[in-house]
């Protein structure tokens, strides 16, 4: 899979001075861990803003409320995804399907009185509105190809007052409270905030060779695969991403080999239309 003829490594040494290193870093690491220990302790301090706990949006029995949302427990996590409506799967968004894809277990948040649902938000910030209730069942569409269990609902109705100071269209993770029936917003972070539901970054992190993504600070010659949510090239008949409208949401192609049906009820296209981008980042 690697673009790079140059063979790279980390230097060899022998075991004594590799433990040594590792052990300096080790102080770099577990002051890091207290860091984000501390963080998270401010988070919990921080202060909250009501929202309308009556704030419509669409769910599979029809036309439903935040409140609902919560399905009666105290907390609520809810993943704004973005959404490019009329538009066939393979050119849907790859943050976001990175970022679902590694959501699976919910018992665990359940356990702790919080729930975890997903919003599609009906557009993205390349394209706008379409109907509410169609783009809805195209995304739910999506969810089911994608195999994904999690609570799924549309925004759309709610969501410049869901997401007011905010740029829709771009991908959101947002905490709620739930006090009766009053709902409060007490965290909200996008853009690489989302990290946070991942482990998949999380893991290449420990390896030698990291993501192997253009941005990070990595020696020479180490591999570049450019980024890990959209494929570089998937079927031999699929555009490289180096080229225009390229690529694929990685997470599909698992789904496609296994025979699943990719079809939104969409027109379905290789290529965005002149002057629209090919996927959302």
């Amino acid at each position: 899979m690697s673009r790079n003829p140059d063979p790279a490594h980390p230097p060899v040494v022998d075991r004594s001075t590799f433990e040594e290193h590792l052990e300096r870093l080790r102080v770099r690491e577990k002051a890091h861990t207290r860091e984000s220990d501390a963080i998270a302790a401010a988070r919990r301090r921080l202060p909250m803003v009501e929202v309308a706990g009556d704030s419509p949006i669409l769910g599979p029995d029809g036309p439903t409320t935040l409140l609902d949302a919560f399905e009666g427990r105290r907390q609520l996590i809810v993943y704004y995804f973005m959404w490019w409506p009329g538009r066939p799967a393979a050119e849907q968004c790859e943050g976001c399907t990175w970022v679902v894809s590694h959501v699976s277990e919910l018992a665990y948040l359940h356990s702790r009185d919080i729930t975890f649902a997903v919003f599609s938000q009906g557009r993205n910030a390349a394209y706008g509105f379409a109907d509410a209730q169609k783009s809805y069942e195209e995304s739910v569409k999506y969810r089911d190809f994608m195999g994904w269990s999690m609570p799924w609902y549309s925004a759309q109705p709610a969501l410049d007052s869901l997401l007011v100071g905010r740029e829709p269209g771009l991908f959101h993770l947002v905490c709620y409270l739930r006090e009766g029936d009053r709902v409060f917003e007490t965290y909200w972070t996008r853009r690489r905030g989302a990290e946070v539901v991942d482990y998949s970054y999380a893991l290449m992190d420990l390896t030698a060779f990291g993501r192997q993504e253009a941005w990070e600070d990595s020696p020479a010659h180490w591999p570049r695969l450019t980024q890990a949510t959209r494929t570089l090239s998937g079927a031999p008949d699929w555009t490289p991403l180096e080229q225009s409208s390229g690529g694929r949401p990685t997470a599909q192609w698992p789904r496609l080999d296994a025979h699943h049906v990719d079809d939104l009820g969409t027109p379905h296209s290789d290529a965005a239309q002149p002057g629209e981008p090919g996927h959302c980042h």
